[in-house]
């Protein structure tokens, strides 16, 4: 997993990290493969720290709630503290760095992932390597489907405002069984 997600940090490591004056060119490579780094230490902490809902929650999500999840958070820390003691950067220029390059990186995995035509990750064997193993065995994918199942009401594919909605009325939620227990 480690060399893909190199590969897909330095896709999109064009103006934030190659053609960033503030790291020098010798060490490209070096702060993609700390990008990396950040993100699978992220994802192995928090599933190591027993936050399967936060990693299940980012690999269910839109392209606004990747950006938001505590896993692009804490991936962003993280690089951004890399950046710091490895590269000398200040913090606005880690920061601008961070949140310009790892939620769009982890949006691109969660695409990619979710894509059955794209080879380039699986969803189980990325489960697998953070895990350390533990989820071998364990169907991810329909694990996933049962977190985003469970809140999904309309079936449209994200946990929105309708799904609330339904949830409380129509279509068999909380206040049509309420409604039946007195009829």
């Amino acid at each position: 997993m480690i060399e893909n997600l190199n590969s897909l940090v330095k896709q999109n490591a064009d103006d934030v990290i190659i053609n960033n004056a503030a790291i020098p060119n010798e060490r490209n490579d070096e702060a993609v493969q700390e990008a990396s780094t950040a993100i699978e230490n992220s994802l192995k902490t928090s599933l190591a720290g027993g936050d399967v809902k936060e990693v299940a929650g980012l690999f269910n999500g839109t392209s606004e709630t990747v950006a938001t999840s505590p896993v692009t958070q804490k991936a962003t820390g993280n690089f951004i503290d890399r950046l710091q003691s490895r590269f000398g950067l200040n913090v606005q220029q880690s920061a601008n760095i961070a949140n310009n390059l790892i939620p769009t990186v982890l949006k691109r995995l969660v695409q990619k992932t979710a894509d059955p035509n794209d080879q380039s990750f699986d969803l189980q064997k990325i489960f697998n390597e953070v895990s350390e193993g533990k989820t071998n065995g364990l169907n991810v994918k329909e694990m996933l489907n049962k977190f985003k199942g469970k809140m999904d009401k309309d079936g449209d594919g994200d946990v929105d405002l309708q799904d609330f909605k339904a949830f409380f009325t129509g279509g068999g939620g909380v206040v049509d069984k309420i409604k039946g227990l007195f009829k």
